[in-house]
């Protein structure tokens, strides 16, 4: 069943091509900042903040590490959330230089680095198979009527029991489901063009 509305929503919306780079001299540091920046903001707000990076040639580590706080967090204000998401934007830069092959573990020991921006780092960064479960993912699965577990771990085992484990699909599948809740399967519903009304279970 996955994969059938993975074919159904590739078809539909063909393919995201996630994450997008912008600044092409250190993507995977640039992947990394975008996954703590995009902590309770939508995505438009980050690519302001990550201009801004780029503007001023900032998407780099130890440029990061030498900014003035009060720089740091004026560049990344569009992000929200500017003064925590500094502090832990330079303390992840630092474990970032000391640890070129990062463990899910490691990452979750940092302060501010939850399940979701884990795998996200783990998946678009370092190319490593861990499906991501974000809002999006919980709500169109919830009304498709596929899941009533809310828990990360379980709902990430359910979705990595039933793929199969391609670091490919999973990006693709995630960037197809964000590309569904918010074309289609918002807050408020627009379920008359979605591309899974036929299979879907919400009233």
């Amino acid at each position: 069943m996955l994969l059938k509305i993975y074919e159904s929503l590739l078809k539909h919306f063909g393919p995201q091509h996630w994450w997008p780079i912008n600044d092409k001299t250190n993507p995977t540091y640039e992947i990394c900042v975008g996954a703590i920046l995009t902590q309770n903001t939508a995505w438009a707000n980050v690519e302001k903040a990550l201009n801004n990076l780029i503007k001023s040639n900032a998407i780099d580590p130890r440029k990061i590490l030498a900014m003035p706080d009060e720089k740091l967090k004026k560049l990344i204000r569009p992000a929200g959330f500017f003064n925590q998401k500094a502090e832990r934007l330079k303390a992840f830069t630092r474990f970032f230089l000391a640890n070129p092959k990062p463990t899910r573990e490691q990452l979750l020991a940092l302060k501010g680095i939850g399940p979701e921006t884990a795998d996200s780092i783990l998946l678009y960064a370092f190319n490593k198979p861990y499906f991501v479960i974000d809002a999006y993912t919980k709500r169109v699965f919830s009304r498709l009527g596929l899941i009533k577990e809310t828990q990360y771990e379980e709902l990430q085992k359910f979705f990595e029991q039933n793929l199969p484990k391609k670091v490919s699909l999973y990006k693709e599948y995630h960037a197809l489901i964000v590309e569904l809740a918010k074309k289609y399967c918002g807050k408020i519903p627009r379920c008359d063009k979605c591309p899974l009304k036929n299979i879907c279970k919400y009233d």
